[in-house]
């Protein structure tokens, strides 16, 4: 066999292929980095969605997880700065796009910093947290982030973020983990 041919039949199926995915590594920095661009990491995951064509219409779903429930811990309190007595709300889901799971969440947050309506739909609806609250226009503060998981996040996690929510006069809403999975980077 031609030395030509035989290199083209064994490395252009390659070269095509390294041509058509960008490599994992440079996808994760390119989702994270959308992450990072926004306040709400529903309309970041929403975006990512659209972007990477997952679904159509693009549209976070929260399915809330049963089972696991995590207590807030005396960190927890702090961050959100309520007094011993002071309700503290509590929201796991998986937030899906397309029947892709593309993230869990542990949600704690002051229900007394939220409207009634804002409760209700958390309690009762599958409508993703940030786009609930989105009226209160918060900010978002990234505490941490990491690539792979933490003990609060399931196997497979290849990146989670830990963040507190704030209203516009400074007061936290929420502090959320969020473990991003392998979805997010097919």
């Amino acid at each position: 066999m031609n030395p030509r041919r035989f290199f083209a039949t064994l490395f252009l199926p390659m070269a095509i292929a390294a041509c058509a995915a960008p490599p994992k590594d440079d996808l994760l920095e390119r989702f994270e980095a959308a992450l990072l661009a926004q306040d709400s990491a529903t309309a970041a995951l929403e975006g990512w969605c659209a972007t990477r064509g997952l679904a159509n219409p693009a549209t976070i779903r929260a399915e809330p997880v049963a089972g696991q429930q995590l207590p807030p811990t005396r960190r927890n309190r702090l961050m959100l700065e309520v007094e011993a007595g002071e309700e503290v709300g509590y929201r796991h889901v998986r937030l899906t796009c397309g029947g892709k799971v593309l993230s869990q969440a542990h949600n704690w947050y002051v229900p007394a910093r939220l409207t009634p309506d804002m409760n209700r739909q958390l309690e009762t609806g599958d409508t993703p947290f940030g786009r609930v609250i989105a009226p209160l226009n918060f900010t978002r503060e990234r505490l941490s982030g990491t690539r792979g998981g933490i003990e609060e996040c399931p196997d497979g996690t290849v990146l989670h973020h830990h963040a507190v929510l704030r209203l516009p006069d400074g007061r936290p809403v929420s502090t959320v983990i969020e473990c991003y999975t392998a979805d997010n980077l097919r």
